[in-house]
């Protein structure tokens, strides 16, 4: 745990008593701090309170006490409208502020020049940060890891100088971390996200700037003009910014050519790292997560040595695009984290021979997205609520079964990949949609895939496999 010392012989109020701000309360307290918890849930509120924190119902606190209140990233700040406490505190002129504002002031008040690497965009943070603290790691590195990945940021060790943090933040987060000020802060892309929670892309795009903004380095994916604009805007401010590109060569930055990793200089290239033979970083998504993870590790001091082979041994996100096992040419990936068709389209462009497996509770806009990698799909077996709709956009253009459980799925996707002679084939689990039809939540669908192909006679787990 990170004691909040910053607070200490402070008064603080609180909101939001899931796991996170549980651990956010105790902080504050280990710190010195006196709080006040309360939370909608009855029986949050009765699980803080006895864990020894002190919990009341905020409409009837003094606000006039308090020097800060903690907003859980699930309340609403600003939209569709400001929660209860949220225009409570502001009434009464007390800062709002999260986890990840706590972390940064600690890091700044006790080992402000700790390494710190923060990771946010609407796709690819977890992958990038579990890729970048993977590399860290790897070369002996003290490091920890968490933040909306993982651990709550409160719960990791405590700041020192030679300690690597590497966080991951979505926008909620970063919306309540005004000082965020990450040694290397990376924003790798944007396209339309949370506009419940944020209202326009325009007030979504501007938080997310806010982590690049306060970094050491901006690393900035530049394949999309709202991060395109970013970049020019911070460079223009006097920010020191690297772009990174998976799909164009750059005159100064890092871009993925193929499955090499190139530095541009003023128009020189150099190949600073490699993918090819790296199953768990397929495709040109993982290009992007990989490009920011060098450009941050080598911010923070490791060479090029140690990067290297920090990726070759990187064995993958659990549930995205997880290699699971292989029987002979069929090689068994889970990618259960993919819940709807644009969260899908990764995993199918990286492999030229599928057998899909699809479906579950429908989002919208279903499967249409996903027509021009019908042509990849040897055949899909669909699950789930969505499988009538899914199998109607699919038509005549793929052939398909509606193979109804996931269990039926695999066993019938591994006898069919079997007999094609193609070369190497890939059975995928790759849903495109939510799993509540049939499990409580995409870890245990991905778990039950997991298994599944894992029962399958001959089938052999792949190094890295959980």
């Amino acid at each position: 745990m990170i004691p909040a010392a910053s607070f200490a012989g402070k008064q603080v109020s609180l909101f939001g008593l899931g796991g996170s701000g549980i651990a956010t309360a105790r902080a504050l307290i280990e710190g010195g701090a006196q709080v006040l918890a309360w939370d909608d849930n009855p029986d949050s509120v009765a699980k803080a309170a006895a864990t020894g924190i002190a919990t009341a119902d905020l409409r009837g606190a003094d606000w006039a006490k308090f020097s800060a209140f903690v907003l859980s990233p699930g309340v609403p700040l600003t939209h569709p409208k400001p929660h209860w406490t949220v225009e409570l505190a502001r009434g009464a002129g007390v800062e709002v502020i999260g986890d990840i504002e706590l972390f940064c002031r600690e890091r700044t008040l006790s080992a402000p020049t700790a390494p710190f690497i923060a990771i946010t965009g609407t796709n690819g943070k977890s992958t990038t940060t579990a890729l970048t603290a993977h590399i860290l790691t790897a070369s002996g590195r003290d490091t920890q890891m968490g933040g909306n990945i993982g651990r709550a940021v409160m719960t990791l060790d405590p700041p020192k100088p030679d300690r690597h943090y590497v966080v991951e933040c979505s926008s909620y987060q970063i919306d309540l971390a005004p000082s965020i000020n990450p040694t290397a802060g990376i924003l790798l892309n944007l396209t339309p996200d949370h506009l419940d929670r944020h209202g326009t892309m325009q007030h979504y795009a501007s938080i997310k700037e806010r982590l690049v903004a306060g970094s050491e380095t901006a690393i900035i994916g530049i394949d999309d003009s709202w991060c395109a604009q970013i970049a020019e805007r911070l460079e223009r401010a006097g920010r020191q910014v690297i772009r990174i590109s998976k799909r164009l060569p750059l005159t100064d930055g890092y871009f993925a050519d193929g499955t090499n990793l190139m530095e541009a200089v003023h128009g020189r290239y150099s190949r600073v790292a490699f993918l090819e033979g790296i199953g768990s970083l397929r495709g040109q998504h993982n290009a992007q997560n990989a490009l920011a993870a060098v450009a941050a590790c080598l911010k923070v001091g490791l060479d090029l040595g140690e990067i290297q082979s920090g990726l070759e041994s990187f064995p993958g996100l659990a549930h995205r695009m997880e290699q699971v096992g292989r029987k002979d040419h069929v090689l068994f990936v889970n990618d259960s984290k993919a819940t709807n068709a644009d969260a899908a389209a990764p995993a199918l462009s990286s492999f030229p021979r599928i057998y899909w497996i699809a479906g579950g509770l429908p989002k919208e806009g279903g499967i249409e997205p996903l027509r021009g990698f019908f042509p990849r799909i040897a055949k899909a077996y669909l699950i789930g609520e969505a499988a009538p709709a899914f199998s109607a956009t699919l038509g005549e253009a793929v052939p398909y079964e509606i193979s109804g459980t996931l269990a039926a799925a695999v066993a019938h996707a591994a006898h069919d990949a079997a007999s094609d002679d193609s070369g190497e084939v890939v059975v995928l689990l790759s849903p495109a949609c939510a799993s509540f039809d049939q499990f409580k939540n995409f870890e245990v669908r991905g778990e039950a895939f997991r298994q599944a192909a894992s029962a399958i006679d001959g089938v052999k787990p792949i190094g890295g496999a959980r």
